[in-house]
């Protein structure tokens, strides 16, 4: 992989994280065309290790956030304040949520295995992830579910849609939002607890993954894996702000065409 080539994975995992449309896939099929020399064992280690890149950006724009969070999870746990309370039961069930996906992740791969990655079932996945954001935008009204009403059953079935997201072709944020609103959550919360969930998911996969990801360090340059990141982790930042500013004004439909098109021509094509 030379550097270009970094820059132009780094973009698409980057900027295509928080939009409804498998950042995974996108970034798998532009290794493709691109001819970029990742193995195949790497593949998935590589991308986790860019999900890092995006877990950084998360950081930065909820910095305040997720300081009043922390202050508040560590407030509850010396002095029991009632004040407190709501955010630290979020923090239980963010973490509840990111056991119950890298177990159910761990069993998606080893079911599925190499066939994981090949374009039959990038295709079919982008092609579910297109009709469900068409069943959000048409089918399911938000609910008026807030914070305060989540409980350890929301914790474990959100933990799930993220774990199907693994699959390439399965948007994150599209599955989390998809089960979320299913579960009556509000869109502002559902998001709000989609983007805060990636947190702990994707550092908790990255550690699993990193032994695969020193084993294969000779199929890719240091210089090129940073660019990479460095490129997701500005892309992502930008994602952020633009998928944040656009949400109101954007209809998921669209995504949903680009999706159900996308993985037709991947199903097809590739």
């Amino acid at each position: 992989m030379n550097w270009w080539q970094a820059i132009i994975i780094g973009f698409i995992q980057g900027i295509s994280e928080f939009l409804p449309i498998s950042s995974t896939a996108l970034m798998l099929i532009a290794q493709r065309l691109l001819d970029v020399p990742i193995g195949k064992k790497f593949k998935l280690s590589f991308e986790t290790f860019l999900h890092i890149a995006s877990v950084f950006a998360v950081i930065v724009y909820f910095r305040h956030d997720l300081c009043k969070i922390l202050q508040d999870f560590i407030t509850y746990i010396r002095t029991k304040n009632n004040k407190a309370q709501t955010n630290y039961r979020f923090v239980l069930l963010l973490i509840i949520s990111t056991i119950v996906t890298i177990i159910v992740g761990k069993m998606i791969e080893s079911i599925l295995g190499n066939q994981i990655t090949n374009s039959a079932t990038i295709g079919a996945s982008l092609i579910i992830t297109g009709l469900s954001l068409i069943l959000i935008e048409h089918g399911l009204n938000g609910g008026t579910r807030i914070q305060s009403t989540l409980n350890w059953k929301d914790g474990i079935i959100i933990g799930i849609g993220q774990a199907l997201s693994l699959i390439p072709g399965i948007s994150r944020t599209g599955s989390t939002l998809f089960t979320a609103l299913c579960l009556g959550l509000s869109k502002g919360t559902a998001l709000r607890y989609s983007f805060l969930l990636s947190i702990p998911v994707f550092i908790g996969m990255t550690v699993l993954k990193l032994p695969d990801l020193i084993k294969s360090q000779t199929e890719i340059t240091f210089f090129s894996l940073s660019i990479a990141f460095i490129s997701s982790f500005i892309f992502a930042l930008i994602g952020i702000k633009w998928f944040i500013s656009m949400l109101q004004n954007t209809k998921l439909t669209y995504f949903a065409f680009y999706c159900i098109g996308l993985g037709i021509f991947t199903w097809r094509l590739i």
